[in-house]
């Protein structure tokens, strides 16, 4: 079993710590889902995520919660089912995402949350109360839920830009970075996630037989099957975010650290549909994203962080590559739109 088919004891912890009383309870609880209670004192363990949705399920049925206790409003045992009936009735992402999230709305007191469109960025922004910020495994929860849901109703991952978070970060950030984007930002003051907008116009063409599917294997196919895959592309992005931009090697180079030949490396991207290029693009543009967070990096010094001859250069790519303007992605990043 691949790393991306397992779920850090850290989220497992998490996942008990509202959902189910300490000691024997637990105890009884992991084995019944055949999980070693042992584990929870290793820190790098991991359990299979088919394990995890186990011990999902069971939890939802003892609670009729399906979300481990964490709102003062259950999220009743066949929510999931129900948000999914509704959502895969309408025409397209945009309006199946409104559709759940009016859902969840109603359902969960403490996280109501509308969709957002502006012109090439789409955001979900949860309107929480003004009170202390939840846990970050609360609202990564509620993540899972809506973009593990969103990319099977469009049938296909749908990257995110950024998620922001109001809550400070937790110890453990591994997994999260691997389900949803390296760019995950907290103590911000609201909570929400940002993607292409061209997305919402993807159509929803899902029967109800795939539905039954779908929830068969709820929620273990959420947490693995939209991840970023563990391929050769991904450790090639892995490698070159260890680099600034101008020092990266050429593809004769790259192939050198992999101990294989430049055709092997080009022939191995483009059975997984990539292009080394193309990765490079990608890594350049989660780099600008994270710093156009900060505006007190001018566009100027993005430019040159990224190995770009001047600002144009930039302002084109970048264009390119997420549909809108820097200027325009800094104002929505930085709330300056609503």
């Amino acid at each position: 079993m691949s790393e991306k088919d397992t779920i850090s004891i850290h989220l497992l912890r998490e996942a008990l710590l509202q959902s189910c009383a300490a000691g024997v309870a637990t105890v009884e609880v992991l084995r019944k889902v055949g999980i070693d209670p042992a584990l929870l004192e290793l820190p790098s363990a991991r359990v299979p995520a088919s394990a995890y949705a186990r011990l999902w399920r069971l939890l939802a049925r003892r609670m009729d919660d399906e979300f481990f206790g964490m709102d003062p409003r259950k999220l009743k045992s066949g929510s999931l089912a129900f948000l999914c009936r509704a959502a895969i009735a309408q025409p397209t992402l945009a309006t199946g995402l409104e559709t759940g999230l009016g859902f969840l709305s109603l359902m969960l007191e403490c996280m109501p949350a509308h969709l957002v469109r502006q012109q090439s960025l789409a955001q979900i922004v949860l309107l929480e109360p003004e009170d202390e910020p939840k846990r970050a495994f609360t609202y990564f929860t509620y993540w899972m839920i809506v973009h593990g849901v969103a990319c099977w109703l469009a049938g296909r991952r749908i990257p995110i830009l950024a998620i922001e978070l109001r809550c400070s970060p937790p110890d453990f950030c591994d997994d999260y970075q691997v389900m949803f984007s390296d760019n995950l930002r907290f103590d911000r003051p609201r909570t929400r996630m940002i993607f292409s907008a061209d997305c919402l116009d993807l159509p929803i063409k899902r029967s109800p037989q795939e539905l039954q599917r779908f929830l068969a294997h709820a929620p273990a196919n959420i947490l693995v099957k939209y991840r970023d895959p563990d391929s050769l592309a991904a450790r090639v992005k892995h490698d070159l975010r260890q680099m600034p931009p101008d020092t990266w090697p050429e593809t004769e180079g790259l192939a050198a650290t992999f101990c294989i030949s430049a055709s092997t490396l080009r022939r191995r991207l483009a059975e997984e549909g990539q292009t080394y290029q193309g990765l490079k693009d990608s890594v350049r543009k989660e780099l600008a994203i994270v710093w156009l967070a900060e505006p007190q990096i001018s566009f100027a010094e993005i430019a040159a962080r990224l190995g770009f001859a001047d600002t144009s250069s930039f302002y084109k790519a970048f264009r390119k590559w997420a549909g809108s303007n820097p200027g325009h992605y800094r104002s929505l990043i930085l709330g300056d739109l609503r």
